[in-house]
């Protein structure tokens, strides 16, 4: 990426509508080989960007899924006890068990998992490793990353250290359920993504579903940016403003109603008591309020 233009143009090309920031931020990640660490609210669009990052430069995308009681075996590499076993079984039966044992830990035997295989020469050049939702791990395993993030590289005692020739583009994500340790973050650049402003989220909306009519995209948006206003569970992100929209789009609606925001509520809100506080009265309240907020728009 010759600059921060070039970055914009290659996530705009995959529908994926940046802030000047956070172009910035990407440009700066790739240009200095450095993690980049992105944090905010859930569906605010951390995941997508490096699937837009990865389709853009044409790289493979290595995603590693974190979860509570996420290990290093599960994260980097597992020797395939099976067929360890087998080679045992058949070293046995022909007498052949000599030098079996150090036959046993090579990479034949050896299941890379994503951190090992974003460290492989990849074709097309490195890779792009997606860490996650880092915050649903704990504290060892964030220790660990600190070698591999650190000098790109990894130990396997049975094999020893397995540095990339290429550093692959890496990128975490966070919703901030917890603190992730500051060593961590030192050793990337930050960025928080944030709910997008009216106009923004309007964009992003006309990119991802350009079928929908202005008319009906303006007030999609309205309607979600005026709901994350009020106290709910879980506030629906940008990710369920395209879904809803895709939904309004099916059903053939041109229009918002509250009977229609009644019936599709489920599209941009996950849990009952965020959807029982939009019953009745409250959706007219809330889309009188949208459409009221639009004439100011």
């Amino acid at each position: 990426m010759e600059n921060i233009e070039a970055v914009e143009a290659l996530l705009s090309g995959q529908d994926y509508v940046a802030g000047r920031a956070l172009a910035t931020v990407v440009f700066l990640a790739l240009r200095l080989n450095r993690p980049l660490f992105l944090e905010g609210e859930p569906g605010t669009g951390k995941t997508e960007i490096a699937r837009a990052i990865a389709t853009g430069l044409g790289r493979r995308l290595i995603r590693l899924q974190c979860y509570e009681g996420l290990d290093v075996a599960q994260a980097l590499a597992e020797w395939n006890f099976a067929a360890q076993m087998i080679a045992i079984r058949s070293a046995e039966a022909s007498g052949q068990t000599g030098a079996l044992r150090q036959d046993l830990f090579t990479e034949e035997f050896l299941i890379e998992r994503p951190l090992l295989q974003a460290l492989r020469p990849q074709p097309g050049g490195p890779p792009v490793l997606l860490i996650d939702e880092i915050d649903r791990t704990d504290e060892p395993f964030e220790a660990f990353l600190l070698e591999a993030l650190s000098d790109f590289q990894v130990t396997i005692p049975e094999l020893g250290t397995i540095k990339a020739a290429e550093p692959p583009i890496v990128i975490l994500t966070s919703n901030r359920t917890r603190e992730v340790h500051e060593a961590l973050k030192r050793r990337c650049l930050y960025h928080w993504v944030d709910y997008p402003a009216f106009e923004r989220e309007l964009e992003i909306l006309q990119a991802r579903a350009p079928e929908a009519a202005e008319a009906l995209s303006r007030e999609v948006v309205a309607f979600v940016q005026r709901l994350r206003q009020e106290d709910l569970f879980k506030k629906p992100g940008v990710a369920e403003t395209i879904d809803w929209a895709k939904c309004l789009l099916a059903l053939d609606v041109i229009a918002l109603s509250p009977q229609v925001i009644a019936d599709t509520l489920g599209a941009i809100l996950k849990y009952q008591d965020d959807i029982a506080r939009l019953q009745g009265s409250e959706a007219t309240r809330l889309l009188n309020e949208a459409r009221a907020g639009l004439g100011a728009v």
